[in-house]
């Protein structure tokens, strides 16, 4: 397993990490759909301890994953295999339960969830908390308080880095300068490496000022598995968010079957070989530091790892990258 630097801190993460949006199961927020399929703990538990044999460091949750469960469960998980938290890069982020606070970046809410995240993950310090969107109110009116709080945390020892999530160029280049942040995250895939691509606004933030980008959904949520049939596309229950996602019907599916064809017939059909496929293609780019794959099971870190083992050549990568920009 390689490891990568955070910035310009003595942080370093496994360039395969677990993101835990998954462990917390079906959740809804404001009525929505916001979470995943059901999931069992001695299957997490299974799952956590074949990543962490494999040298797996950094495990990325938020305080809404399933509104709290899924940091309470991380932390249940690893006292049962008698793991010390302390020993591992934890991530939370902070944005989209507000509790009785007028916005979620208002001061106070930003100390009260990053208290309540410490408290399910049995932690004394958080190594990175994400500002986890990147709205902050009518014409940003919340963004220099929210910065400002996260500096105190920082100063205070409650966090190690500053992390900015957000799902606009544009806003990642207003925010940063503001927030400071050590670690930016966002979606990247094969199919969408706008916030990675070097020559890019966020691509050249990262260099400039020697930031780390945080890569989740690297395998866009299973799609690039092939894992789903346009014949009988997937249908998920109330509380999963994946329930009426257009990428996710007949039309999407039909469109992305011969495109998957072709990256088997280059690289092998195995789910192993498609996901070790995936995750390399995003680690390749210079900037990135690791990628966040959901897991809830042992059979899903397993497959996730082999891509620890593979090699893609230049060719490879333009192979991949002319693929899906058509």
């Amino acid at each position: 397993m390689n490891y990568s630097r955070l910035g310009p801190s003595d942080i370093e993460v496994s360039e395969i990490s677990l993101g835990c949006w998954t462990i917390g199961g079906l959740n809804w927020k404001n009525g929505h759909s916001s979470g995943w399929a059901s999931v069992d703990l001695e299957e997490i538990q299974a799952a956590v301890k074949k990543g962490v044999d494999a040298g797996i460091n950094h495990f990325d949750n938020a305080d809404v994953y399933g509104n709290g469960v899924a940091e309470r469960r991380l932390a249940q998980v690893f006292e049962n295999l008698g793991l010390k938290t302390g020993d591992f890069v934890i991530a939370s982020k902070v944005g989209y339960l507000q509790g009785n606070a007028l916005h979620a970046y208002q001061a106070e809410n930003i100390r009260s969830q990053c208290e309540q995240s410490l408290a399910n993950l049995k932690r004394d310090y958080l190594d990175i908390y994400y500002l986890h969107h990147d709205n902050f109110g009518k014409n940003d009116c919340y963004l220099a308080e929210a910065a400002e709080t996260m500096q105190a945390l920082k100063q205070e020892g409650k966090i190690r880095l500053i992390g900015q999530s957000a799902y606009r160029s544009s806003r990642f280049e207003k925010i940063v300068p503001v927030v400071q942040p050590t670690v930016l995250q966002s979606w990247a895939h094969a199919m969408d490496t706008k916030f990675i691509e070097p020559t890019s606004i966020v691509g050249q933030m990262l260099e400039k000022n020697h930031l780390s980008f945080v890569a989740f959904s690297p395998l866009n949520q299973g799609l690039l598995l092939d894992k789903y049939d346009a014949a009988d596309p997937p249908v998920f229950e109330s509380g999963d968010h994946r329930s009426g996602n257009p990428k996710f019907s007949a039309s999407s599916l039909e469109r992305l079957g011969p495109l998957l064809e072709k990256l088997k017939k280059r690289f092998g059909d195995t789910t192993e070989d498609l996901s070790s496929i995936a995750l390399r293609y995003v680690l390749k780019f210079p900037n990135v530091a690791c990628v966040i794959p959901g897991f809830r099971n042992e059979a899903q870190v397993s497959c996730n790892l082999h891509a620890a083992e593979r090699a893609l050549s230049p060719e490879d990568m333009s192979f991949i990258k002319g693929l899906f920009q058509k």
